[in-house]
């Protein structure tokens, strides 16, 4: 993840004005084994690392990417270790068909999904020209949040089925403000924003939906895993890491396994931080919330409604 100091201020709570709500009462750690996973943006990086671990936990993997030949080279990894279980099943999110006919392909073979970590991402340099997807959206936008959204909402009956369970949305503490005027970044000089806005998004979101989630026994959380991890995507941005996959992997993997979460919430590493303070402004999550729905066809989904 990148670095913006000045934006990335880590606190010990949540402010008042954010506070998540507290739900999960059991205390021992969380274990894994029989059951179903989905990590996307699994066959690199932390996405990979985090397959790994929960398949080591004796889980049912499913491994996601665009690359099939290294989505299946991580199957059979796990698959020859005797420990855990995986799947490979492919989709480039740059495209909202491919992800909506990803997560009805998800739905329809596992009714019911007990982890749901949204990991894939871009992340491209602030001087590269601004790329769109293939519904026109900025690319950052498309992949790293819209994309999200749409699983959040089209697993939730099987996350549903199988509660207690997860959803964790892999952040950043990098945040620009979503100016709602400009969502797509079409002014002079807006890309820079591009990776900042897309994360902020997502923490927004996770903030917003969270409440309403718990009442179908699915807690959602944002998390910063670590800063500038030695993945891909920092080394073709040519940035020197600062923390490592590994690193990051074990402040997710305690977060996914710990007995208590706090719905809602934004953590750095594995203790609770304090998000930007768009996400903290109810009518702006309001409006996120709204356009959202739009730009994807997926409306919000309710406890009372889906």
């Amino acid at each position: 993840m990148r670095w913006f100091p000045a934006l990335a201020l880590v606190a010990a709570t949540l402010l008042a004005v954010a506070l998540p709500v507290r739900s999960e009462t059991t205390k021992a750690p969380l274990s894994y084994k029989g059951k179903t996973v989905l990590v996307t943006g699994s066959t690199d990086g932390l996405g990979r690392e985090l397959a790994r671990a929960l398949a080591a936990d004796g889980a049912h993997v499913i491994v996601h990417g665009r690359n099939a030949e290294r989505g299946q080279a991580l199957v059979d990894e796990i698959t020859q270790t005797g420990v855990g279980s995986a799947k490979f099943v492919g989709a480039d999110f740059a495209s909202l068909d491919a992800v909506r006919a990803f997560a009805d392909t998800i739905a329809k073979d596992y009714p019911r999904l007990d982890l749901l970590v949204n990991n894939a991402g871009i992340g491209l340099a602030d001087d590269h020209p601004r790329e769109t997807s293939a519904d026109g959206f900025e690319l950052h936008w498309a992949v790293n949040y819209l994309a999200g959204w749409v699983l959040i909402h089209r697993l939730r009956p099987a996350l549903e089925a199988a509660a207690p369970s997860r959803i964790v949305n892999v952040a950043s503490l990098s945040a620009d403000p979503i100016d709602f005027d400009d969502v797509n970044l079409e002014l002079p000089g807006a890309a820079k924003r591009a990776y900042g806005q897309s994360k902020l998004a997502q923490v927004s979101m996770t903030t917003e939906l969270a409440p309403g989630f718990v009442a179908d026994g699915i807690t959602m959380i944002s998390v910063h895993p670590a800063t500038m991890m030695n993945t891909t995507m920092i080394a073709k941005l040519d940035l020197p890491p600062r923390t490592s996959v590994d690193e990051g992997r074990i402040a997710v993997m305690s977060l996914i396994t710990a007995p208590e979460l706090e719905a809602g919430a934004f953590y750095v590493g594995a203790k609770l931080g304090t998000p930007h303070a768009q996400a903290r402004d109810a009518e702006a999550r309001a409006r996120l919330v709204a356009l959202s729905a739009e730009q994807t066809g997926v409306p919000l989904a309710t406890a009372a409604s889906h």
